[in-house]
C-alpha cells in the first residue's frame, strides 16, 4: 500500500538522570504531540534501550518506541528477535525495529569488538534482517548464512504487529541504503559514516544535491515497493528564532559550510515556526521525506528543546 507521507516527528534521546525523570520524558513526548521516542546504541552516557523503553511502555499509550538505531553487531538476532518481540507485546504492538551495520570505531574499541570493513558489516546487517524477520513469522526458522546459522528455531514470543513490526533502516551510502530500499519499511537517509566518526564542521554529503542523489539510490533500489515506503531524516541542527538570516549565517560559520547550503540541508532548520513548516512541506515535495527526527540533546542549541520544537509537530503532524 502506497505510503501517504504524512508527516510524523519523533526524538531521539540518551535517556535522563533518574527514573522519574525518564517517565516524565516519555510522557512529555507523548503529550507533545511527538509520534515517537527512540534512543541511540552506544555504550557511553546512555540508558539501556530496552529496559528503559520497556519502562516508557508502562507510562504511555500511543508513543511508539524504538532505537535509532539498534548496531547489528553489538546483539546476536536470535536475542534482538527476544527482546523486541517482548517489548511489542507488553507495549500493545508499538515497536519500530531500527537496524544499523554499527559505524562508531570507539564503541568497537572500548567493547573489545573486531571493526570489519563496511562491506562485511552490511552483509551481516542484511542476514540479521532475514533471520529476525524469519523469528517474527509463523514457524521455525532455519538459516545458513555466512554470519548466522539458525536451526529450526521458533521464535517466541511473537510481536503482537503482524507480520512483523516496522524496520527501519538507516544509512548515508549506496550500499546501506539500497538494502534498506528494499527491506526496510522506513528509510532513514543520513550522512556516511564509514570513518567510524562524526566528522567536525558540516558534511559535505549533507546538501540537498547529496540528497537528492541518495534519494534516487533508494527509488532505483526499491524499484515498486517505493512509493510504499516511508523516507525519514534527522535534523542535526534545529533553530528556532525570528531572525532566520542572523543565525543561519552565525551556524554556518560555525560550522565551515555556506549559508545557502545550510539553509538547503535537509539535516538543519532555522527559522520561525511558520518558516520550518514551510521548509519541512517543500522538502517534502522535492525528496518525500515525511518523517522528522529531532535530536534535542545533539542540536545543543537552546531553541531546540522538546517543547520549543512542539509547535512545529503540532503544526504539521498528521498532515
Amino acid at each position: 500500500m502506497a505510503h501517504d507521507r504524512r508527516f510524523r516527528f519523533g526524538i531521539q534521546v540518551r535517556g535522563a538522570a533518574t527514573a522519574p525523570a525518564w517517565l516524565a520524558k516519555a510522557r512529555a513526548t507523548e503529550s507533545l504531540g511527538y509520534a515517537s521516542l527512540m534512543l541511540p546504541d552506544h555504550f557511553h552516557e546512555q540508558l539501556g534501550p530496552i529496559a528503559a523503553l520497556t519502562a516508557a511502555a508502562m507510562v504511555t499509550r500511543s508513543l511508539q518506541l524504538g532505537v535509532l538505531v539498534f548496531a547489528n553487531d553489538y546483539r546476536h538476532p536470535v536475542i534482538l528477535a527476544k527482546e523486541l518481540a517482548t517489548l511489542d507485546m507488553v507495549s500493545g504492538g508499538r515497536v519500530c525495529v531500527g537496524l544499523g551495520a554499527g559505524w562508531a570505531r570507539s564503541d568497537y574499541d572500548a567493547g573489545g569488538m573486531a571493526y570489519d570493513p563496511p562491506g562485511t558489516r552490511v552483509e551481516r546487517l542484511a542476514e540479521s534482517l532475514t533471520v529476525l524477520k524469519g523469528l517474527f513469522a509463523d514457524g521455525p526458522l532455519t538459516f545458513d548464512g555466512r554470519h548466522y546459522r539458525i536451526s529450526q528455531l521458533e521464535g517466541l514470543p511473537k510481536p503482537v504487529q503482524r507480520p512483523h513490526p516496522p524496520f527501519l533502516v538507516g544509512g548515508g551510502g549506496r550500499r546501506l541504503l539500497s538494502l534498506a530500499a528494499r527491506e526496510a519499511d522506513i528509510v532513514g537517509i543520513n550522512s556516511a559514516l564509514t570513518a567510524g566518526v562524526v566528522a567536525s564542521g558540516w558534511a559535505p554529503d549533507r546538501t540537498a544535491a547529496a540528497t537528492d542523489q541518495k534519494v534516487a539510490w533508494i527509488r532505483e533500489a526499491a524499484g515498486s515497493r517505493f512509493d510504499d515506503l516511508e523516507l525519514s531524516t534527522m535534523c542535526q541542527l534545529v533553530v528556532i528564532t525570528d531572525d532566520r538570516d542572523r543565525a543561519a549565517a552565525e551556524q554556518a560559520a560555525r560550522l565551515g559550510v555556506g549559508t545557502a547550503d545550510l539553509l538547503e540541508s535537509p539535516y538543519a532548520l532555522l527559522g520561525t515556526v511558520e518558516q520550518i513548516a514551510d521548509t519541512l512541506q517543500r522538502r517534502r515535495d522535492r525528496f518525500g521525506i515525511s518523517y522528522i527526527m529531532h535530536p534535542p540533546e545533539v542540536t545543543s542549541h537552546p531553541a531546540a528543546s522538546l517543547e520549543a520544537f512542539a509547535p512545529v509537530v503540532a503544526r504539521l503532524a498528521g498532515r
